[in-house]
């Protein structure tokens, strides 16, 4: 209930969005292969973004 208001992180709003990519490209792994290789690409940039964050 106190965590109802907390603002989430940049490594929390990080963390959301390589969640979503990666399911998007799961999801495009059964349509479109190269798309899907570009959602992995992209949610791999965000990996690594994250990690930095994280060693801060």
């Amino acid at each position: 209930m106190f965590g109802l208001f907390k603002k989430k992180t940049e490594v929390e709003k990080l963390q959301e969005k390589y969640r979503k990519l990666m399911k998007q490209a799961f999801d495009l792994s059964k349509i479109n292969r190269s798309e899907s290789d570009s959602k992995y690409a992209e949610a791999d940039e965000v990996q690594k973004r994250i990690n930095k964050l994280s060693q801060h």
